[in-house]
């Protein structure tokens, strides 16, 4: 079984900086970039702490970008030839929820990379430095990825599941 997250990490960091892009040339597209990979990282991780719950999701598939899409605004797949927009159906809704949430919210991005020590996936806080404390940069590079009330209508979909996932005393188990 298939257990790895990277497909559906990468098309999450894509739909988000696809749908708040980077302010700025080259530079600050791949710290914009970096921003939201190591946010969805964190989200995704979360979501699926356990080797059998990436499996199912990789099984299963994540759902993908259309409702995202519809909310935000942002442009729909119909009309693009189908290799242009197959990977925005590894898009995770909830993974793109808690990404953007992490992203606003400084104190929930320290406590979910904290809660990671529970799961079976490893990394340290050094690891998600740009998530964690991002430099006046980062911040520059990622203003609109950064923006609460940009990204609220996105955060907002599945904040509740997040803030009961980090509660105290709460099992990463999915």
């Amino acid at each position: 079984m298939l257990t790895d997250l990277s497909p559906l990490i990468a098309a999450t960091a894509r739909w988000l900086t696809a749908a708040y892009p980077p302010c700025g040339g080259a530079l600050a597209s791949a710290l914009c970039e970096v921003q939201a990979r190591q946010a969805v990282t964190v989200a995704a991780w979360l979501r699926y702490p356990t080797e059998i719950d990436a499996g199912l999701v990789t099984m299963a598939g994540p759902g993908g970008a259309a409702r995202l899409d519809w909310l935000t605004g942002a442009e729909p797949a119909d009309g693009h030839p189908a290799e242009d927009s197959a990977w925005r159906t590894w898009v995770d809704e909830v993974v793109a929820s808690w990404a953007a949430t992490l992203l606003t919210d400084a104190e929930l991005a320290g406590l979910a990379v904290a809660a990671l020590a529970e799961g079976e996936h490893t990394a340290g806080p050094a690891e998600f430095r740009r998530l964690l404390t991002p430099d006046d940069g980062d911040h520059r590079a990622a203003a609109l990825l950064r923006h609460p009330d940009l990204l609220a209508p996105v955060a907002e979909l599945h904040q509740d599941q997040l803030l009961d996932r980090l509660a105290p005393g709460r099992s990463l188990a999915a």
